[in-house]
């Protein structure tokens, strides 16, 4: 049973020793992109409906809605509630694409442990060539792999901030 909740521990770090130290820094932009990820779900799923209840309650509480001042008051409290919702969404449109870069990084790096091999050898040897080329294309799977998998999120969390900041325009009536 712990052998099972194990083996994809032991396939990572399989994976990790096979296409070298970027394969690491990949899986761990992977790991932060993710915790990025849980914390924007977190936040609309929990804490985004109290912000906008309480943005919601100080506008409605305002005796005046309809001057030029109170017209700027509302627009910097959904100004504020969309800053919020966009927490965290840079570093998260940065870490989708970096992963595929530090697994080219990696693919380079393979293949001139590949050229490497060649210029040492003399000759174009298969098994001297199989470790630059499978540390080349680990690298390469695995970028893409974590990327890929971090791409749908940011597109909902855009959509969603999107969405939302229409919607509490529509709420803070005048």
């Amino acid at each position: 049973m712990l052998d099972t909740l194990l083996s994809p521990f032991h396939a990572v770090a399989d994976l990790t020793v096979a296409g070298g130290i970027l394969v690491a820094w990949i899986f761990a932009a992977g790991l932060l992109m993710w915790m990025l990820v849980f914390e924007r779900w977190w936040f609309f799923s929990r804490r985004l409906p109290m912000l906008a209840q309480a943005s919601l309650e100080a506008w409605r509480g305002r005796a005046e809605r309809h001057s030029w001042a109170a017209h700027q008051i509302r627009r910097a409290m959904i100004s504020r509630l969309s800053e919020e919702m966009n927490a965290n969404m840079p570093m998260l449109k940065v870490l989708v694409p970096l992963c595929p870069l530090l697994g080219l990084v990696g693919t380079v790096a393979g293949m001139l442990e590949v050229f490497d091999s060649m210029a040492i050898l003399g000759s174009a040897d298969a098994r001297s060539m199989a470790s630059g080329v499978s540390k080349a294309m680990n690298c390469t799977l695995t970028g893409l792999a974590v990327s890929v998998s971090g791409m749908y999120p940011v597109y909902y969390f855009h959509k969603q901030i999107r969405h939302l900041t229409e919607a509490l325009s529509d709420k803070f009536e005048y």
